[in-house]
């Protein structure tokens, strides 16, 4: 009696002590120990609890609450498909490296294949996906294995010694009763103390004398403020994604997609990537090149290089102190001339379009702002975006860049930072994931402003191979998928606040004041012009 209490209590507990400070419940009977527990850790002020209707919005927001927090984060369900539908978030997690900490409460092994309700095998479940795998099941009082599995699988998690953060399931088997029991402990087990593997790595010194440019992809903020720091210092173009959090400062080109399309990029000799760049074919180009000297940093066990190009993967790098500004000073003079074209293009525009939505709510935001970029193109519009001088942090899903889960990160982010935060997705995105907008009455809610980019469809495949002319017989139905929703009757559903913006001028009255509780704004954007559009500004570059 009491053996799943006890289970669950040594699991909430090693949580607690390893640093997890977030936990994300999706209801069901068969984890009903584990919420019991939550609930009474989160009733003490041991961690925060955060219960979520449906499991795929739980496995975001656990996603987003360790993205914005840095620290690991759990998220709990029951057995069944419940455990399935987090394969989206454990995907996003394992390619972006967040420390996802995944509880799949499961039926006992004595029942499975016969045909007991919601049973099925969860061992290995999200296959090679995960960084590490558990099993533990309450059938014997054994607090020692459950200690030791549950300091393996947060480790794994946290990629303390592997440095290797992703997502960890914990596959946990409990037997009935289900409900709160008394129990008695056997003899404690010594502490595990885990080192983590910390060394600092002196920095590679590359050599002097070479065209480099600095290309910065997905990234923490204080990593992203390191790189563009590095750049500034080395008088070295920098081409950095708005995720990057390395947009900023006198190297940092807000053209840079469109300038290697010139005749600046033939001179690139070398190219220093950090992060994950995922953005644009022009980069995946820059990163192929077989004459270049390509040389990947990064904090982890892999990298990126999907050329297979590099030649040095590496911790850090020390960069050459300028001698000559000319390399640099060239790449910004050709941004200049190009940023002015491409503003007159788009002030020119008779309609709202995503790159003006995108360019106003960067401008409007400041240092102090958190801004979460949805996939497709609302990111790919803010990269073409001004710079701003006071950039917000700036989050987004780069992993597997799936319009799933936005929602949900985005409020995880907002809940973990517990700042003002703004998120740009577009009117799929947003449809997506709409359960994400439903949070219990009585559970904590972000301050976040959900800005969606409304098209009515997909307009990133209108810039793509399938919005030629020469396929537009198949375009609206098989990418364009215009569903016509009226996102006023859809906020009115959640119970959250909705303002509706046609102009820039509209949207930055909106963005006046920051959000308070969750709100969504309703931005009508064109799309029916957007591959002419798409082929105007790529045209800018031609006579430079």
């Amino acid at each position: 009696m009491g053996s799943a209490t006890a289970c669950a209590r040594v699991i909430i507990e090693e949580l607690i002590s390893r640093g997890v400070r977030d936990v994300v419940l999706a209801p069901g009977a068969r984890s009903a120990p584990l919420a019991y527990e939550c609930f009474e850790a989160d009733r003490i002020g041991l961690m925060r609890l955060h219960v979520r209707v449906d499991e795929r919005t739980a496995g975001f927001l656990a996603l987003g609450l360790a993205k914005g927090s840095g620290a690991p984060a759990a998220v709990l369900t029951t057995s069944g498909t419940a455990t399935a539908n987090l394969h989206p978030a454990v995907l996003e997690a394992w390619h972006a490296h967040v420390p996802l900490i995944v509880i799949t409460a499961s039926r006992p092994r004595s029942v499975i294949n016969t045909g007991a309700n919601q049973s099925t095998d969860q061992d290995q479940l999200f296959g090679r996906h995960v960084r590490g795998f558990a099993a533990l099941s309450d059938e014997v009082l054994d607090h020692r294995t459950w200690r030791f599995e549950m300091a393996r699988i947060i480790t794994a998690a946290t990629g303390s010694r592997t440095r290797m953060p992703g997502p960890a399931q914990l596959n946990v088997e409990f037997s009935e009763p289900l409900m709160p029991a008394e129990f008695t402990w056997p003899p404690p087990a010594p502490e595990l103390v885990i080192t983590a593997s910390d060394a600092l790595p002196e920095p590679k010194a590359l050599s002097d004398g070479t065209q480099t440019v600095i290309v910065a992809g997905d990234c923490r903020p204080d990593v992203g403020a390191s790189i563009a720091n590095l750049a500034a210092e080395a008088k070295v173009p920098l081409l950095a994604e708005p995720s990057s959090n390395a947009r900023r400062g006198e190297a940092a080109l807000s053209t840079y997609r469109l300038l290697l399309s010139s005749a600046l990029a033939e001179g690139i000799e070398r190219v220093v990537v950090f992060g994950r760049p995922t953005l644009s074919r022009p980069i995946t180009r820059l990163l192929s090149r077989d004459d270049i000297e390509l040389v990947v940093v990064s904090a982890y066990a892999d990298w990126i290089d999907p050329g297979r190009a590099a030649s040095l993967v590496t911790d850090a790098v020390k960069l050459p102190a300028a001698r000559d500004r000319g390399w640099l000073e060239a790449w910004r003079d050709a941004d200049t001339v190009l940023r002015e074209r491409l503003d007159a293009l788009l002030a020119t525009q008779l309609y709202f379009t995503g790159p003006a939505l995108a360019a106003a709510i960067l401008a409007a935001l400041g240092a102090d702002d958190i801004l979460f970029a949805g996939s497709s193109s609302p990111i790919r519009d803010l990269d073409i975006a001004p710079i701003n001088p006071a950039s917000p942090l700036v989050y987004a899903n780069r992993g597997l860049s799936g319009i799933d889960g936005s929602v949900s990160t985005s409020a995880g982010i907002a809940l973990a930072l517990e700042r003002p935060t703004h998120a740009l997705v577009g009117d799929l995105t947003a449809l997506h994931y709409a359960t994400g907008l439903v949070i219990g009455q009585e559970e904590p809610r972000p301050d976040l402003r959900l800005v969606v980019a409304n098209d009515d469809g997909g307009s990133i495949f209108a810039t793509l191979e399938q919005g030629e002319p020469a396929h537009m017989g198949a375009f609206e139905r098989l990418f364009g998928t215009p569903v016509g929703l009226h996102f006023g009757d859809l906020a009115a559903a959640a119970g959250i606040d909705y303002r509706r913006a046609q102009t820039a001028d509209e949207l930055a009255e909106v963005l006046r004041e920051p959000p308070a509780g969750l709100e969504l704004v309703d931005a009508i954007i064109d799309r029916a012009h957007r591959r002419t559009l798409d082929r105007e500004i790529t045209a800018l570059v031609a006579t430079l």
